[in-house]
């Protein structure tokens, strides 16, 4: 049996399902809803403009909140209470990071887009190969 659970999540569906096989198939043990904002880097996208922020720990947590307001109102369906954090980096290295304190991560295989495919299952992937506790994978 599991006692503590990591859940990496987005706003994708697969990461939803995560979630929601994590719920229902360790409804005992303790949740935790980890979202990744990624680093600043060359290549753009949203978190460059986390560069710009003044107090770049706050505008993350900002930005992780509507995937932790949905998460919440998901588990709470369940009638269970997750726990969330919210950390800055590469996904893959953040969740791995933070694996050895749980008894298992349960992530989704994928994003939505083709784009979240290549980054999000590169994610799932390295994950599931390099983690220090065993891997649920859901679709």
């Amino acid at each position: 049996m599991l006692s503590r659970v990591l859940v990496p999540m987005d706003d994708s569906e697969m990461a939803h399902r995560a979630l929601e096989y994590a719920l229902e198939n360790h409804p005992n043990a303790e949740i935790t809803v980890l979202h990744v904002v990624g680093e600043p880097s060359a290549m753009g996208g949203k978190a460059t403009a986390l560069a710009l922020e003044e107090d770049i720990e706050a505008a993350a947590q900002e930005r992780a909140q509507e995937v932790f307001d949905d998460a919440r109102d998901f588990a709470a369906e369940y009638d269970v209470e997750v726990t969330t954090e919210v950390q800055l980096g590469h996904p893959a290295r953040a969740i791995l990071n933070k694996a050895s304190d749980f008894d298992a991560v349960v992530i989704g295989s994928h994003g939505g887009s083709m784009v979240d495919r290549l980054v999000i299952g590169n994610v799932a992937q390295k994950v599931f190969r390099n983690s220090p506790v065993p891997v649920i994978v859901a679709r």
